[in-house]
């Protein structure tokens, strides 16, 4: 019952997305219409983007990354600036919740060393908000951009169209908030004893140290990053329709065999965490059965008529943008509205973006460790005052857009 619990607690929205599908097979019994129902091109190229950045994760670029960078602050805002941008600009690319994975139990190792823990909630907060908007400016920056970029069928163009304006605004908002934030000279020693480069590179300093012993050579990695790199540019091909999606699930997986094989690494797609893409699967025979049904779909597309901004902005604060965007994307062909909606959307609640449960999970485990970083309720508070007041102006910026 205990692990039934514990299961429930961490996958609360693929639980709910299986149950509302189960749910909606009694009402529409399987038939050969329930293929027609997937959209394949988005949980190809998910499954794609997710493998190659565990790769990298495995590799430690990204903490490589960000220790170059680090090695250059003299400053706490300098500090500010390289944390909460790293998280804001490799978002873009490697999805908000891999930046937060990555980038988080770094800055905790970071704030560690340099005896900063009072400064845990402020960059952790902002690391969440700078993740979850610098996500939104491209299509493979998060999964509700993924999947509305791929069924909407628009164009790289159009996308940045929708999306640039806003994303401008949001790099400007985080930005004064780093610099207005207080200031103060940093010891140039402190940030000289960084973790050894490793496949647990970017984890906690704990978990580092019990792993450093086990630091892949340099050069290795780096032939291994290359391999990485050459296929997150296939995928890229893939997003912008250049290469079918079923020549890059192979030209992945022929890449994780060669990383495999070569360099002895772990079998890659064994590490990718399938819950998102069951959640897709679970949302997908959901929304299919419920537009079979003509009172359901009506009403819906009534409701939705002229509100897709707001309505999906509120629904994504209740079940998170990636259900929101799902959801709504099969009841409307106001793509734009919709991409706007969820992507704002991922500010204001706790829940809004799952992405946000992974920063404040990593703050709760070490919060333990540091009490003097502050409460579980001061994080909360922060980042509700943080993430609603962005919302509001970003909101806003929408509306006018929108007209």
């Amino acid at each position: 019952m205990k692990i039934l619990i514990a299961y429930l607690k961490k996958e609360t929205v693929l639980c709910i997305a299986v149950l509302l599908a189960a749910f909606s097979m009694l009402l529409i019994h399987p038939d050969s219409k329930y293929s027609g129902y997937m959209d394949y091109r988005t949980l190809a190229l998910l499954f794609s983007l997710m493998t190659i950045m565990e790769g990298f994760k495995q590799t430690g670029f990204f903490a490589d990354v960000a220790r170059a960078l680090l090695g250059r602050v003299h400053t706490f805002r300098q500090l500010y600036l390289v944390l909460v941008m790293l998280c804001f600009f490799c978002s873009m690319w490697i999805t908000n919740d891999v930046a937060l994975l990555t980038f988080v139990p770094f800055t905790i190792l970071v704030l560690e060393l340099s005896g900063l823990q009072k400064e845990m909630i402020p960059v952790i907060v902002m690391q969440t908000i700078a993740a979850n908007l610098g996500s939104m400016m491209t299509p493979v920056g998060n999964p509700q951009n993924l999947y509305l970029y791929s069924v909407s069928g628009m164009g790289i163009g159009e996308f940045f169209s929708i999306m640039g304006p806003l994303s401008a605004l949001s790099f400007l908002l985080i930005l004064g908030a780093c610099i207005f934030h207080k200031n103060f000279a940093l010891d140039p020693e402190l940030l000289k004893h960084m973790e050894p480069s490793g496949e647990s590179a970017g984890k906690s300093s704990k978990t580092a140290e019990a792993a450093s012993g086990n630091a892949v050579p340099k050069r290795l990695r780096n032939l291994q990053n290359l391999l990485l790199a050459t296929l997150f540019l296939f995928s890229l091909l893939s997003v912008f329709r250049v290469i079918s999606w079923p020549v890059l699930v192979v030209v992945v997986l022929t890449g994780c065999l060669l990383l495999a094989g070569v360099f002895h690494s772990s079998f890659l797609p064994k590490k990718v965490d399938y819950s998102l893409l069951l959640t897709f699967i679970a949302f997908f025979v959901f929304i299919g059965n419920m537009k079979r049904i003509d009172l359901i779909r009506e009403f819906l597309n009534q409701t939705l008529h002229g509100r897709e901004l707001l309505l999906s902005f509120g629904c994504s604060q209740i079940i998170s943008n990636v259900p929101a965007a799902i959801l709504l994307s099969g009841f409307t062909d106001q793509y734009a509205a919709l991409l706007r909606g969820v992507n704002i959307g991922g500010l204001g609640t706790l829940i809004a973006s799952l992405a946000s449960l992974i920063s404040y999970k990593f703050f709760a485990e070490s919060q333990a460790r540091f009490p003097e970083a502050g409460s579980k309720q001061s994080y909360i508070l922060r980042f509700t005052i943080w993430n609603v007041g962005m919302a509001i102006i970003l909101l806003l910026v929408a509306v006018m857009l929108d007209r």
